[in-house]
């Protein structure tokens, strides 16, 4: 039994799997197998020796005055013979190891063992991959399936990729790094279940984190992000130290830090501002790269109305919509935008409305005035 001890120190060292939980496993199926041979009714344990290895198997008796089921309980004559201080209602603990028991033994652990393994495996990977919920990894894709991919992470276990989670436009070949935001952990029968994204918001914040240190410590904190993946990303972000830049401090020197970033996002653009508590500023900020004139706020109706240079119009609004309708995400706003010339028409559309409905005042009051005269 010794070899078994040195089996289940090897297995310890080399797989982190406790050697205590193990050996508590050979006894508890043992104690299932003796069952089959001692009775339904007999109270059976077994002992395994954590230096040794070797292995004792008691039942435990009552002792009683007259026996009605000799699997549990023991006569007090009996009783006596092995220990003269036994009285009536005692329990005695009587060894019955079978000659053969090793070679049991030996097949059970063998059983345990395995099982062990297997369960103890998993356990660990997900305890691992748990710990990394909601943060980023860095994994190898290894093959196809249908429209999902297989990814493997740590070399350990398989992520999937679903087709929802893939980035629109990125092509992915086997042996590809890519970085990877942890949606969920699932324990199952077969391993953990992992599911993981490309597209998720928060996979280029874990970015910034592990990439800007200032972010990562909570000098800059990261206030807001709206993405839409592979295109373009918006970030605000803030300062909790009065002598740090927050936009510089993402950016870098030269713009390493950000570059590095757009690089792990295949080229995703990333627009950086400066969160502002007032919401017209904000708003001002989260339609950059365009210039903007004013911006009047409707605080109940969380909407804006934006004007911007003739010039700055398209740009403002952005390809396809995307700048506004980014900008509108971050900050949480209905953003409205008009050119400076609109803005101009609209206001004069709108003199002009006043002006003409203060005409028909007029008119109903001279028309008023004429027949009160009559009437006189």
């Amino acid at each position: 039994m010794n070899e078994l001890i040195k089996a289940l120190d090897d297995l310890q060292a080399e797989k982190n799997i406790e050697k205590e939980v193990i050996m508590e496993a050979i006894e508890d199926s043992l104690v299932a197998a003796c069952n089959r041979d001692f009775g339904k009714n007999a109270i059976v344990k077994v002992h395994m020796d954590r230096e040794t290895g070797v292995i004792d198997v008691m039942v435990e008796k009552t002792v009683v005055e007259e026996v009605e089921d000799s699997s549990c309980e023991i006569s007090l004559e009996d009783a006596k013979m092995i220990d003269i201080h036994y009285e009536l209602g005692d329990v005695v603990n009587i060894e019955v190891t079978p000659k053969n028991f090793g070679r049991i033994a030996a097949q059970h652990a063998r059983s345990v063992i395995v099982q062990k393994i297997k369960e103890e495996e998993r356990r660990v990977l997900f305890q691992h991959f748990s710990l990394k919920e909601k943060d980023i990894v860095t994994g190898i894709v290894q093959r196809f399936s249908g429209n999902n991919i297989c990814i493997s992470l740590d070399d350990k276990t398989d992520a999937v990729l679903t087709e929802k989670e893939q980035v629109k436009g990125e092509i992915y070949h086997p042996t590809d790094r890519i970085k990877l935001y942890i949606i969920e952990v699932k324990d199952t029968n077969k391993g953990p279940k992992i599911l993981v994204s490309r597209t998720h918001p928060e996979l280029v914040k874990r970015l910034f984190e592990k990439e800007v240190s200032e972010v990562y410590d909570g000098t800059v904190e990261i206030k807001s992000i709206a993405r839409e993946a592979g295109s373009r990303t918006k970030i605000a972000v803030a300062s909790n130290d009065p002598n740090v830049d927050p936009v510089g401090a993402c950016v870098g020197k030269n713009g390493a830090r950000v570059d590095a970033i757009v690089n792990d996002l295949k080229g995703e653009k990333i627009d950086i501002i400066t969160w502002d508590e007032d919401p017209a500023r904000l708003i001002e900020n989260a339609l950059s790269p365009s210039s903007v004139i004013s911006v009047d706020v409707d605080l109940e109706e969380k909407s804006a109305r934006v004007v911007v240079p003739d010039y700055q119009l398209s740009l403002a609004i952005g390809k396809e919509g995307q700048n506004a309708r980014l900008a509108a995400k971050l900050t949480g706003y209905k953003i409205d935008i008009k050119s400076e010339s609109q803005a101009a028409a609209m206001a004069d559309e709108y003199y002009d409305d006043e002006y003409e409905e203060y005409d028909d005042m007029d008119e109903e009051f001279d028309e008023s005035m004429d027949e009160e005269t009559i009437e006189e």
